[in-house]
């Protein structure tokens, strides 16, 4: 865990956030970004080490991450990181589908020129990270482009609840970012453009298809693994 923690150094903890909610979010960033991965044995004092805290906030913090579904505790053995099952990738993808196909229409009725133009420049990242094979640009392009074009959409409660999905959605997605990117990012191509003619119903329907494909996608794959097992 060591090396994971050092290559991940800069997220050390500052200090005028609240100092657990601090700790809990550095911790799900390394869980999401693979700097933790899952079934990792997380020890506390290696925790507070390199996020530069004591020990009290790293437990509290890992209370809450198993709540939250990111950690298991174990009696007597300790703080795992959590490894999701097949069927807890499928229900979160599918959940996001229905958030994300009300936020298209949202955003196409609400958008403005400028949130055009920058769906438009994280469309641009997305194909340029695709094409020189960087999965964490790609997750990340991915990532900004589904949060920019929820927040057009304007309606607080759904922005939030995305927001706990998509975190998760990072994390599912990165093993299949790259084999499913050519296919994705045209998607996004055409989900830009009813956006930009202020479409909803068009918007709704690419994205709903959009999601609902990248769910399929992420259910062949577990497929293959499961023959190849």
């Amino acid at each position: 865990m060591r090396e994971a923690l050092t290559a991940a150094a800069s997220l050390r903890v500052t200090r005028p956030a609240p100092l657990r909610q601090a700790v809990y979010e550095a911790l799900t960033e390394l869980i999401v970004s693979g700097s933790l991965k899952p079934g990792q044995h997380l020890v506390e004092a290696e925790l507070a080490e390199y996020l530069g805290v004591s020990r009290q906030p790293v437990r509290e913090a890992l209370q809450r991450l198993q709540t939250d579904g990111w950690v298991d505790l174990r009696p007597a053995q300790g703080a795992f990181v959590h490894s999701p099952t097949d069927e807890e990738a499928v229900q979160l993808l599918s959940v996001r589908a229905v958030l994300e196909t009300y936020s298209a229409r949202l955003a196409a009725e609400n958008a403005k020129p400028e949130d055009v133009e920058g769906l438009r420049e994280l469309q641009r990242e997305g194909v340029e990270a695709l094409a020189q094979g960087d999965v964490a640009r790609l997750v990340a392009a991915n990532t900004a482009l589904h949060t920019a074009i929820t927040s057009m959409g304007g309606n607080a409660v759904l922005a939030e609840l995305i927001s706990v999905v998509s975190q998760k959605v990072r994390w599912y997605y990165a093993p299949i970012a790259q084999p499913r990117g050519k296919e994705a990012w045209n998607e996004h191509s055409q989900l830009i453009k009813a956006i930009a003619a202020g479409d909803g119903d068009r918007a709704s329907e690419v994205m709903q298809k959009h999601t609902e494909r990248t769910t399929g996608f992420y259910r062949k794959q577990l497929a293959a693994r499961a023959a190849q097992g």
